[in-house]
């Protein structure tokens, strides 16, 4: 791959550079059909998804000026659909800046949300942060070999980073990560939107009250159909992997924060198929279990070409809770089956629900009270990391075909901060 001439990685330089990694002149404009561009008043995108897949109460904001400027890095599919709506829903945070490489699409992005001209950057300039006031959190939301590189520049820039998962690509990577931002001062998190989530931080709850008894076995399958084979989660260069970082590492980082345990023994296997032309470099389906110090085990599937699966169901020695859908973005729904106290026979499963606001206005909410009072985020940086050093022993695993052993740690949530507080 080559470099920018000042030695720093673009978005667009990066998605351009990886034809070096394929034949050559594989990366066109048809190629990159994910991006998107400038329709009117809207940036559109075409459709990822296999055609068999399903399309996917206003809060009290704070002043301005009591609420903290986020600069969103990378206008892709999530930053339009999913994190700019968001911050209509969010009391703490409010959107101040844009970084792209496009700048149309920026500009367009920021007509439809009220972002001055002043505050639009690109990749190039995206050091001149560091003199924009406006700004103290920068949301990198770029594709995973560029999370290392934006978020030290970042923290070198004096703003507090939140990071889209996985964190990066490699252990190695997210260290560099973490100490920049330390050596900087600045907080440094990652978006797991599932941690803020009121269906699994009740279910949180519940495992922690044993509620579910002793927790024995997690069951979880986290999959959906990836249409587009130019898609840049599909080049290793960029991705760092395919299905198991991706929608694996739901299912994987779900069974961490419900036990509060982190796993000693990892046994993984791999599959994609020969011929198809999205998983030449990255896996297509990938099964994996998870062994932790209490006996808890973890029976874990993800893909990228099955229909759409989002499930989860937690057993204890007294109940289980099911979720299906477990990972969405929305309509998350819940089922907790027991025994009956009386008759020590099972019961109906009783279904629960609560609040659906935003995970991701929840997520950005959480850190921005952290900066604003100086506390440690619930997702930090080591939280990232740990999820990453699973998965390359995972990726090992099945390289191997052989389980793989971790080192075991001594507390619960060892690598996590204080539990995100809900407002009223």
């Amino acid at each position: 791959m080559t470099r920018e001439t000042d030695g720093r990685w673009t978005r667009r330089r990066v998605l351009g550079a990886a034809g070096g990694l394929v034949a050559a002149g594989a990366w066109t404009p048809d190629v990159l059909a994910a991006a998107a561009s400038p329709q009117g008043q809207k940036v559109q995108f075409p459709p990822i998804s296999a055609p068999t897949e399903r399309e996917k109460s206003l809060p009290n904001p704070l002043p301005p000026e009591q609420r903290v400027g986020w600069a969103i890095v990378g206008l892709g599919r999530l930053s339009l659909e999913e994190l700019l709506p968001a911050f209509a829903e969010s009391r703490h945070s409010r959107l101040v800046a844009l970084v792209s490489g496009d700048r149309a699409k920026a500009q367009t992005v920021a007509r439809q949300y009220g972002v001055p001209e002043k505050n639009l950057y690109d990749y190039k300039s995206y050091d001149a942060l560091k003199d924009n006031p406006d700004v103290q959190v920068v949301y990198i939301v770029l594709p995973n070999s560029m999370h290392a590189e934006y978020t030290i520049r970042g923290a070198q820039a004096g703003k507090h980073v939140f990071c889209e998962k996985p964190m990066a690509n490699t252990v190695a990577e997210c260290q560099q990560m973490i100490d920049a931002c330390k050596k900087a001062g600045r907080k440094l998190a990652v978006a797991y939107r599932l941690q803020y989530e009121p269906h699994h931080r009740a279910l949180i709850a519940m495992a922690r009250n044993k509620e579910l008894g002793t927790l024995k076995l997690l069951s979880a399958d986290n999959g959906q159909h990836q249409g587009d084979p130019n898609h840049w989660r599909l080049k290793r260069a960029l991705a760092g992997g395919g299905a198991l970082p991706d929608v694996g590492i739901y299912c994987l980082s779900a069974a961490r924060y419900l036990s509060g345990e982190e796993p000693v023994e990892v046994m993984g296997v791999s599959y994609s198929t020969p011929g198809d032309a999205r998983f030449k470099e990255v896996d297509e389906s990938f099964s994996f279990q998870l062994r932790f110090p209490s006996g808890f085990i973890a029976n874990c599937t993800t893909g990228y070409s099955v229909h759409e699966t989002r499930r989860m169901r937690l057993m204890g020695s007294d109940a289980y809770v099911e979720m299906d859908p477990a990972f969405a973005y929305q309509g998350l729904r819940m089922k907790i089956g027991r025994k009956s106290q009386a008759s020590g026979k099972a019961e109906d499963a009783i279904e629960r629900s609560y609040p659906q606001k935003s995970q991701f206005a929840r997520e950005m909410d959480h850190f921005s009270q952290c900066v604003k009072e100086d506390k440690a985020p619930h997702t930090p940086g080591e939280e990232g990391l740990a999820d990453m050093r699973v998965i390359e022993a995972l990726y090992r695993s099945a390289r191997e075909g052989k389980p793989v052993k971790l080192e075991a740690q001594k507390k619960l949530d060892a690598f996590r901060g204080p539990p995100p507080q809900e407002e009223s």
